[in-house]
């Protein structure tokens, strides 16, 4: 049976008048953390950055596992160019995206560097800041008709979000990462799978026992092991990158924006979206 979350996790908006874009549930030990904005494509905010803020950067203690999923057909169609274009108009100099990016920054932070083990759950596209919000997951399992990609550099912009790039050349490799970000073409997942994008890839209506597979064993593991490990293999992985520039992403990408002096224009999904 599923547990709601306090009403103020889980439904409106500290406006008042927005609905909230992000969803989320417990069972036991588990948190589900699902963005519900598919009418975008489930396109990333500021105001969605605000929400998962405030679940994933101090989630209750006895959460063991964070599941990040999404409503509609596709994972995340990346970010708001609607915003992104106003933020520019509104302050030419970049401060919105300066903002927005350091908010991208913590949230991909604490999904990857809290206590609890997450769990990416993806279907269809997963689109930039998508992509990002994936990645930044432990464990990552794939629908057979989810897709990749990294449009920033189309879109004049430096793929600078979250973290992106340091997390994925770590666990891609350099030379993979060069050209999937200098093309910016699209790769399915089995190609996701292959550069380890995903670690499972399963069809569509076996995501959820997939990802029940995984948080099963989980949450059984002693409390203080299982922390402990998460933190080890966390550290391991940072030592073997010689620089890790991330926290610099808002910067680079509000310089680059404020330099070219015009919105994003193309690129893949609904409602006006961008990496």
């Amino acid at each position: 049976m599923k547990l709601s979350l306090p009403d103020f996790l889980t439904a409106g908006d500290r406006s008042g008048d927005r609905p909230a874009t992000v969803r989320t549930w417990r069972e036991g030990p588990v948190l589900y953390v699902e963005l519900n904005a598919p009418e975008t494509g489930n396109a990333v905010t500021e105001a969605m950055l605000d929400e998962l803020l405030d679940v994933v950067v101090a989630p209750d203690p006895e959460v063991r596992v964070l599941v990040l999923s999404t409503a509609g057909d596709d994972f995340c169609l990346g970010g708001d160019r609607t915003e992104f274009a106003d933020w520019l108009a509104e302050d030419p100099g970049g401060r919105g995206i300066r903002v927005a990016g350091e908010k991208a920054r913590r949230v991909c932070e604490a999904i990857s560097g809290g206590r609890a083990v997450t769990i990416a759950r993806v279907q269809g596209k997963a689109v930039g800041a998508g992509f990002a919000l994936a990645l930044a997951c432990d464990l990552r399992v794939g629908a057979e008709n989810a897709s990749f990609r990294l449009p920033e550099l189309a879109l004049g912009l430096p793929t600078a979000w979250g973290g992106l790039l340091p997390r994925l050349i770590h666990e891609v490799g350099a030379a993979r990462v060069r050209e999937l970000i200098l093309t910016g073409r699209a790769f399915d997942a089995a190609e996701a799978r292959e550069l380890s994008v995903l670690q499972r890839v399963v069809p569509g209506d076996g995501l959820d026992a997939a990802v029940a597979a995984w948080a099963k064993p989980v949450v059984r593991r002693p409390e203080a092991a299982l922390r402990v490990t998460k933190a080890l293999l966390n550290s391991y992985a940072a030592a073997t990158r010689l620089a890790d520039p991330s926290f610099l992403d808002a910067e680079l990408m509000a310089s680059v924006a404020a330099a070219t002096r015009r919105p994003p224009a193309g690129g893949d999904g609904a409602g006006g979206s961008h990496s």
